[in-house]
């Protein structure tokens, strides 16, 4: 049986489609109204709400309602979480890579 997602599978996840990207990039400038955020994409504004959701599935974005308005920020926390986990995944083959350069040298050394 499959482990349940972890909060690193939905922002990974989130992160490997280029729109989702798009809006984070955007959402860097500053916060940002759901339908300013849909305008410059191809899509429906449907589709983009699809998008969001998953963004917000993985808590990179946080939705703020003024009436009927909905705006969007980031949420850099998630973000943050990810980058520990490449650099620990980093860290650990940058160590087993310097192992392995080490072995070969001493190998060569007469």
């Amino acid at each position: 049986m499959l482990a349940a997602p972890s909060r690193l599978d939905h922002t990974l996840g989130a992160l490997a489609d280029p729109t989702r990207r798009a809006i984070l990039l955007r959402l860097a400038a500053g916060e940002a109204r759901v339908t300013d955020l849909a305008a410059p994409f191809d899509i429906s504004l449907n589709s983009v709400s699809k998008h969001i959701r998953l963004l917000e599935r993985a808590r990179l974005v946080k939705r703020r309602r003024v009436g009927r308005e909905h705006f969007l920020s980031r949420n850099p926390r998630a973000l943050d979480e990810a980058v520990a986990w490449i650099d620990r995944l980093r860290d650990h083959w940058n160590r087993r890579l310097d192992r392995l350069e080490k072995a070969l040298t001493e190998d060569d050394t007469p």
